[in-house]
């Protein structure tokens, strides 16, 4: 799968059951060899800014979840870092409220973006 097509599933995954978390991960399950209910467990949390629209973007929280696993922990700082640069570069922030914020009646990025920028970023980085 290129990164335009696990960027297209990962939206639709956000249309379904899923928040912007777990539609990153769970678009990259085949990635990390772990079971989709299990990641979409473990990003529950963080969708929405971390439910409160004050954290960090859920989707690229998810982006990073998904580093530490192609890392296995190791150098995953390093990785994360340079996730997080290029997501704010494709989007504009990283903290959810951030991005939702409307210039001219139009969010900094819609949630849609955000998701494909983050499966980007996270591609790009780990050489996916």
């Amino acid at each position: 799968m290129n990164i335009e097509e696990r960027c297209e599933k990962a939206v639709e995954l956000k249309h379904g059951s899923n928040n912007c978390a777990q539609a990153v991960a769970v678009s990259c399950s085949d990635l990390v060899g772990m079971e989709k209910d299990l990641l979409w467990k473990l990003n529950a949390g963080f969708g929405g800014g971390m439910g409160t629209m004050e954290g960090t973007c859920g989707a690229l929280c998810g982006a990073v979840l998904i580093a530490g696993l192609l890392t296995q922990g190791e150098r995953t700082g390093a990785k994360s870092g340079k996730i997080l640069r290029r997501f704010k570069e494709l989007s504009g922030a990283t903290a959810c409220g951030d991005l939702k914020k409307k210039i001219n009646g139009k969010p900094v990025c819609d949630c849609d973006d955000c998701v494909r920028h983050a499966v980007t970023a996270l591609s790009e980085v780990m050489g996916l």
